[in-house]
């Protein structure tokens, strides 16, 4: 046959006799695609063994992604997101890869361009091709395709978690709660507890829940700026009438506009400062701030002294501590709650 030869009805092409020529074709003389390929004759050889392949390469991806989810969800180190992340994603896409290399026909398939309807010949040559190419049989392998799916479908979940929790770790209940309990002794960063006769009038110390002080145990929420503003009995707000007593009064160190440390005094003023964006929180007044973006007072905490005359914690913080994740009221006895 020669180039300006036409095929006859429903051949798609031939193969030169070496295996290794050229197709003719109305238009000219298009390349085949050959089984030398080492990697290909050992598919079309062993098939069974790249579909085992292909499945366990499928199922380690799962594995990895599920990895991926559990970590995501118990807040595990970035190093462990990455790795499983990286497994999963691998294992998946050369699982893909390795099928459409090895188990799908290796074209090209070529047809005659026109017309556009193939000829029942046509289609059915098409099929056998698609059935059986070169020894290697193409089976559905509904297994392998449902092993695709299965892990394409649990990544689409996985990948969802993220926007459920807001691109964020879950914050549980630490935006409620804190280690302060009735009861708690006041201790400054070295373990030391607080006596009565500690600090003068003015004096500002930053205390911990007892037992938290270290480092390897100290949280943010935690840090209490306790300043003792008079020698006798002070009332901040309605209904705190013995949340001061000689006129020591806590509140949280953390701000209330985006939670920098507020750590700085101004006795003259009686104001705490944000160093930050300069919120200033007048102590006399339940710390309500006077100037400045923070939108809420400092959460205080109640103390008294017990019989050995050291500080300790009536309860916790009347209301959460930190900037607001969503608007709150105060009601009743100070707690708070959210609208």
């Amino acid at each position: 046959m020669t180039p300006d030869q036409p095929h006859a009805d429903g051949e798609l092409g031939a193969v030169a006799p070496d295996g290794h020529g050229a197709v003719e074709h109305p238009t000219g003389v298009l390349p085949v695609a050959t089984m030398d390929d080492p990697h290909l004759q050992d598919a079309a050889r062993y098939p069974r063994r790249v579909e085992g392949i292909v499945a366990l390469f499928f199922i380690l991806g799962i594995l990895g992604v599920c990895a991926f989810g559990a970590a995501y969800v118990e807040n595990a180190s970035t190093q462990v997101l990455a790795a499983s992340l990286a497994v999963g994603l691998f294992c998946l896409g050369f699982g893909l890869t390795a099928w459409g290399k090895y188990l799908m026909p290796q074209g090209p398939f070529v047809e005659e361009r026109h017309p556009m309807a193939s000829k029942p010949r046509e289609r059915e040559a098409m099929a056998a091709a698609l059935v059986e190419r070169t020894g290697v049989v193409v089976k559905r392998r509904r297994m392998l395709g449902g092993l695709l799916a299965a892990g394409m479908g649990i990544f689409g979940i996985v990948a969802a978690f993220p926007l459920i929790r807001s691109l964020g770790p879950r914050p549980g209940s630490s935006l409620f709660r804190t280690n302060w309990k009735k009861g708690t002794l006041l201790v400054d960063s070295t373990g030391k507890p607080v006596h009565r006769d500690d600090m003068q009038v003015g004096g500002l110390l930053t205390v911990f829940p007892k037992g938290t002080e270290s480092t390897a145990t100290k949280e943010a929420v935690d840090q209490t700026v306790l300043i003792r503003v008079q020698s006798s009995k002070l009332v901040t707000m309605k209904g705190r009438t013995d949340w001061a007593p000689d006129g020591y009064v806590a509140y949280s160190k953390v701000c209330t506009h985006l939670g920098c440390p507020v750590g700085l005094y101004e006795q003259q003023l009686e104001l705490l400062v944000c160093p930050c964006h300069q919120s200033m929180f007048n102590v006399r007044d339940g710390a309500f701030p006077v100037f400045g973006p923070a939108p809420r007072p400092l959460p205080q905490l109640p103390i008294y002294f017990d019989s050995a005359g050291y500080l300790r914690a009536r309860n916790g913080f009347d209301q959460p501590v930190g900037p607001g994740f969503w608007e709150r009221t105060t009601e009743g006895n100070g707690k708070a709650s959210a609208t």
